[in-house]
C-alpha cells in the first residue's frame, strides 16, 4: 500500500508498475487519475491551489485505503494527491488498486475516489481572472459516497 501527499507530479504509468511488480496474482489494476481541468472562457482558470492539514491527511488517506482491503479481495492499492499550486490539465490524483480480479479493483478504486473527495482533510482554490475562490463541497460528492455507507 502506497500513500502520498506531494507537490510533485507523478508519473501513472511507473506507480501502476509498481503496484503490480512484485504479485503474479494481480490479474486487473484499475486506477483513476483526476486533472485540473479549466471552466471555460466565462470562468477561465488561472491556476489552482490545493491545501491540506499535513499528518491528518495522510493517515485519512490510509484509513481510506485500509477500509478498501477489508472490504474488497485487494492485492494492493495507492493513493497519490498533489498539493501546492496547479496549473489547467495537471495531475491531481491517482488512486489505483489491483486484484485478482476486476469487479474487486474497480469496486475498490471507485470506493476510495469517493471517500477522498468527502472526507480527506483537502481545501481547493480556484484562481481565476477576478480572483481567488475557495471551491464548496459538491452535494453530487456527498450522494456517490452515501451509496458505500449502506
Amino acid at each position: 500500500m502506497h500513500i502520498s501527499v506531494q507537490t510533485s507530479d507523478f508519473d501513472v504509468s511507473s506507480e501502476l508498475k509498481r503496484l503490480h511488480a512484485h504479485d503474479s496474482a494481480v490479474g486487473a489494476v484499475v486506477s483513476f487519475v483526476g486533472l485540473v481541468r479549466d471552466l471555460g472562457d466565462q470562468q477561465k482558470l488561472i491556476a489552482m491551489e490545493l491545501e491540506h492539514y499535513p499528518g491528518m491527511t495522510e493517515k485519512c488517506l490510509l484509513k481510506i485505503a485500509e477500509e478498501a482491503k477489508q472490504r474488497w479481495k485487494l492485492i494492493d492499492c495507492l493513493i497519490i494527491h498533489r498539493v501546492g499550486r496547479l496549473q489547467a490539465l495537471d495531475q491531481i490524483v491517482l488512486v489505483a488498486a489491483a486484484s485478482a480480479h476486476r469487479g474487486d479493483a474497480f469496486s475498490a478504486c471507485e470506493f476510495m475516489m469517493d471517500y477522498l473527495k468527502t472526507e480527506a482533510p483537502f481545501w481547493k482554490k480556484e484562481i481565476g481572472p477576478s480572483g481567488a475562490q475557495w471551491v464548496d463541497a459538491r452535494s453530487s460528492d456527498d450522494s456517490a459516497l452515501a451509496k458505500w455507507k449502506k
